[in-house]
């Protein structure tokens, strides 16, 4: 069956799904179980895999033995694994308890790793349940055998124990009621985050179009249209006054306008890639050529919303009376043959599960799709929190990126479900088959100077996936990987002086040049200290004209475009 196409679904089936979902966080509990016994069964026949893991584990258990009497070495915390960083991890008999707990996890990726006869893909979603299973099992989590909640309950005589249980409490209700965490007052768009001055200068049934006001007497000609993703609030480009990508760039001397997506409902469901497309990408650029007539458009997008850029300039790449000057991907794919650990959770069971959720929904709820977004990082995202918060019985003061990603958003039924099978099971965009008012568009057909930017740790858009744009397309690239990961990759404004942690590498290719493999890229790319911002507001520059008075905000003339209200508009306030 092609995996474009959904399958029939049976209205019998939601609800049984959408409660299963509710506990599982969406994911597909057959799902699982077949990736466990493609596994099992395939161990249980395999003697000589049995016997070099019995071989691993008697090795394994002498070095331990060594090491907990004293002897040389130990197993070490992975690199960047903060839970047994702290030093009182480092003393007996915690130090024990952790290598063995560390020498169990080398063996059970052993375990999981090669199985003769089972598929890649079941490998890794075992590899995942695995990994769930050990990061709650983590002596971090118990408070008998975690050091530093021990010595925190002597030092208080338990009041963090206490503490804790209040915060269990206070988020069981939040949890319960759909609230907002503590602290998100303080970070409301238009008061505390979303303040660049501008107005809303199109609206139709999906978007919402600002425009920035400009800051500097001149600005460069062309303009820059950002879309971010759909599954996001948009402000998180346009943050606290510091950290505002759209600030920033406004200050130097670009006019910007931002696409602000609707937050859909049940009554939704039917939107598709179609509408997001036609709605959203297409007339956000129809309003700004209004705006702006005759002047080459930048054309950025985040995440999804770089994705829809793509197509949109794909397809826009024929049409007269379209011009787009540049096109900036942030962390977007075009090629989804390697989506990196999300890809564990894509397959047809899954995506028949989500199907039936969201059928039984009208959406996929926002708070389903962070609930699985967190387990592919559990150890860092979930159980490292709920010690500090229960068990230490602290509390993390709310900052301006976290406060947006609880503000979260829903994705119609029939777009998530056309998202998933046309892009990622059956990567369409990049094999020439996706359609846009039944034509297929080629990323070959784009000339336009292309931007694409990575993030290091970004395990939702993978830096090596992100990367391949370079082969589907003949136009110049210039790629740039930045340290950090999927948000605060972005969301990293120029300091002074730069932290030592703050980095970003970047090159540009010709359109005829010789193609270079991910990693020889990596080694050659210079690299530079610092915020990626300014490398690319000036390759932007670069892309533009000589600086010339801005025109009134929505234009002049009869094509302008009235205001209708002031930024950050009415649809980024929906919950």
């Amino acid at each position: 069956m092609n995996s474009s196409v959904a399958p029939r679904h049976y209205p019998l089936d939601a609800p049984l799904k959408a409660a299963a979902g509710r506990l599982t966080h969406g994911l597909s509990p057959a799902a699982l179980t077949l990736s466990l016994l493609d596994w099992g069964l395939h161990l249980a026949g395999s003697p000589g895999k049995q016997a070099e893991l019995a071989q691993s584990a008697a090795h394994k258990w002498l070095r331990w033995v060594t090491m907990a009497s004293g002897g040389r070495g130990r197993a070490g915390a992975v690199q960047g694994d903060r839970r047994f960083a702290p030093t009182p991890w480092a003393q007996p008999p915690f130090d024990a308890l952790v290598d063995a707990f560390l020498l169990a996890g080398q063996w059970w990726s052993e375990a999981v790793d090669g199985v003769p006869g089972v598929s890649r893909h079941h490998e890794q979603v075992t590899a995942f349940v695995i990994r769930q299973w050990l990061d709650m099992a983590s002596p971090s989590n118990l408070p008998w055998a975690n050091p530093e909640v021990l010595e925190t309950t002597w030092r208080t005589g338990g009041l963090n124990l206490w503490d804790g249980a209040a915060n269990w409490w206070r988020d069981a209700m939040l949890v319960a009621s759909n609230s907002p965490p503590p602290g998100a007052e303080l970070f409301t768009p238009g008061e505390n985050v979303a303040v660049t001055p501008g107005q809303v200068v199109f609206r139709n049934a999906l978007i919402e179009v600002i425009q920035y006001a400009p800051s500097t007497d001149d600005v460069h000609p062309e303009p820059v249209l950002i879309m971010p993703s759909w599954i996001m609030k948009y402000y998180i480009l346009d943050l606290s006054p510091h950290n505002s990508l759209v600030r920033y760039l406004v200050s130097q001397g670009h006019t910007v306008f931002m696409v602000s997506w609707r937050n859909p409902g049940p009554e939704d469901r039917n939107l598709g890639m179609d509408d997001y497309l036609r709605l959203g990408a297409l007339a956000a650029v129809e309003a700004v050529q209004q705006a702006q007539p005759g002047r080459g458009i930048h054309l950025a997008g985040y995440c999804l919303g770089g994705t829809l850029a793509a197509i949109a300039a794909a397809s826009m790449a024929s049409r007269s009376g379209v011009h787009l000057k540049t096109l900036t991907l942030l962390a977007a794919q075009t090629d989804f043959n390697d989506p990196g650990e999300l890809g564990t959770f894509i397959d047809e069971s899954q995506v028949a599960f989500l199907e039936d959720i969201m059928d039984d929904q009208g959406v996929l709820d926002g708070r389903q799709m962070a609930g699985a977004f967190a387990l592919i990082n559990s150890k860092d995202l979930v159980w490292s929190k709920l010690v500090r918060a229960y068990l230490l019985g602290g509390s993390t003061p709310l900052n301006d990126l976290h406060a947006w990603n609880a503000d979260a958003t829903r994705m119609p039924a029939r777009m998530h479900s056309e998202y998933l099978r046309r892009l990622y099971m059956g990567n369409d965009l990049a094999e020439g088959r996706y359609r846009v008012d039944g034509h297929r568009v080629a990323l070959r057909a784009l000339r336009l100077p292309i931007f694409a930017l990575a993030t290091e740790r970004d395990h939702v858009s993978p830096w090596r996936s992100v990367y391949k744009i370079h082969f589907l397309t003949h136009a110049e690239v210039t790629f740039a990987l930045t340290s950090g990961g999927h948000n605060a990759g972005i969301v990293n404004p120029p300091r002074e002086p730069a932290p030592p942690s703050i980095r970003y590498r970047c090159m540009t290719l010709s359109a005829d040049a010789a193609h270079i493999d991910a990693d020889w890229w990596l080694h050659e790319a210079p690299v530079t200290a610092g915020s990626w911002w300014p490398e690319w507001q000036a390759w932007l520059a670069a892309h533009s004209g000589p600086p010339e008075k801005p025109l009134p905000i929505g234009g002049s003339g009869p094509s302008r475009l009235r205001p209708i209200e002031d930024a950050p508009g009415t649809y980024v306030h929906a919950s």
